[in-house]
């Protein structure tokens, strides 16, 4: 595993790497609107965060490594590196709008979607076109996807949809949602189960914001408020069901490994830097912050846990990309990082105390950001599942207490 880009020896990679960055000098302004808090996005940052999703997708590097013919990039891991390096440096998270369904629904119907279905409902995907929300969770369970009561009835050439989704959703507006349905109530568990594609604003379907202490996602992630969808009567056509009916848990295997962590990430954590330089910078008796030993102790943890945070990311990232074997990575990332954000959040605390928890931009080191991520740290054990669910898959793909260790979802 080489995580090393050596631009010297290849001449065509640091050529690409210059395009990148020069494109993104052009097209990212550095005086772009962005708020600190996702729940405080204007219209304005994300309408700008939309158009700079499109322009990503129009190069094909929104999703660089999706196969070309359908709207990706097809491109390869050193140039997909290039492009995720060089959008982190602008703190353009990828996609740059909160976009669930998007990577997704993509992948998902990319490995069992009709060649229809693909040509239909994937390039304006991965061109930055339409917005999908994944909606999943329903009042009585979201950790166990198979006990979704969400029904789907076939009615003639359409689904007729009842039922209620929760904790769902992210700032404004969104072109689909992509959403595990019951088709069968009666039917086996995991048997019984599909996967739809609804267009937003469809009639019947209504919308509710849910007043929430946590945040999901924190520093760049554009992630935001949360929200309840309801469904009365509404009608989808049939051509919008993916994977077959009743075949949906095969479905969820694709779209769970990616969202346990499957493709890896290559991340920074800017509050983390912006904390690590206000305590270099801020003297208190004569010394810098950093260079006060008990303060000092609990930076090079919080930097050490950083560092293996990252490089879990790194490895399920480069093996996903060069399309090695894969068991227990992704979810292993997804676990670790939820126990960092959690242990990062108390020792902020300890490292700012209350000016920590201030989200008032005036007060703060870093117009809120930390706070966002204290919330963060919190939210962070809830997603995807939880650190409990994590556990599970981890021992299962391990083979713990079973006589065969369990597969890998499929992915693009």
């Amino acid at each position: 595993m080489n995580f090393e880009l050596n631009f010297a020896t290849n001449p065509e990679l640091k050529a690409f790497e210059g395009e990148v960055r020069t494109w993104l000098e052009a097209n990212v302004p550095k005086d772009a609107p962005r708020a600190a808090d996702p729940i405080r996005y204007t219209h304005e940052e994300f309408e700008w965060r939309r158009e700079i999703g499109r322009r990503l997708g129009a190069k094909g590097w929104l999703f660089p490594t999706f196969p070309k013919e359908y709207g990706g990039g097809g491109l390869d891991l050193d140039r997909a590196t290039i492009i995720a390096l060089a959008l982190d440096d602008c703190r353009i998270p990828v996609p740059p709008y909160y976009n669930s369904g998007g990577q997704l629904a993509a992948a998902s119907i990319l490995v069992w979607g009709t060649e229809e279905q693909k040509r239909f409902f994937v390039p304006p995907i991965l061109r930055g076109e339409t917005v999908t929300w994944q909606l999943l969770t329903e009042p009585q369970g979201g950790s166990d996807l198979a006990t979704v009561t969400t029904r789907a009835t076939r009615d003639g050439d359409d689904y007729v949809i009842n039922g209620q989704k929760v904790f769902v959703g992210g700032a404004y507006e969104f072109d689909y949602a992509w959403t595990i349905v019951n088709t069968d109530p009666l039917g086996p568990r995991h048997q019984n189960v599909s996967w739809l594609m609804i267009p937003a604003g469809s009639e019947g379907m209504t919308r509710q914001p849910l007043d929430l202490f946590t945040v999901h996602g924190a520093g760049e992630s554009p992630v935001g408020p949360k929200e309840a969808v309801y469904f009365d009567n509404v009608r989808v056509p049939a051509f919008n069901l993916v994977g077959g009916e009743n075949n949906g848990w095969k479905v969820a295997t694709t779209h769970l490994e990616y969202e346990h962590g499957g493709a890896g990430h290559l991340r920074n954590i800017w509050v983390l830097d912006e904390v690590f330089r206000h305590c270099r910078e801020t003297r208190f008796r004569g010394r810098p912050l950093s260079a006060h030993p008990d303060l000092r102790d609990t930076l090079a943890d919080i930097w050490a846990d950083y560092q293996v945070d990252k490089l879990l990311g790194m490895r399920t990232f480069w093996l996903h990309h060069t399309k090695r074997p894969m068991s227990y990575e992704g979810i292993q990332s997804t676990f670790y990082h939820r126990m960092f954000s959690l242990r990062t959040s108390e020792r902020l605390q300890q490292v700012l105390g209350y000016f920590g928890l201030v989200s008032e931009p005036a007060w703060t080191i870093n117009e809120g950001r930390t706070e966002v991520f204290l919330r963060y740290g919190l939210g962070s054990l809830h997603g995807g599942g939880t650190h409990d669910t994590d556990r599970v898959i981890m021992a299962r793909r391990m083979g713990l207490g079973r006589n065969a260790s369990e597969s890998a979802g499929q992915m693009v």
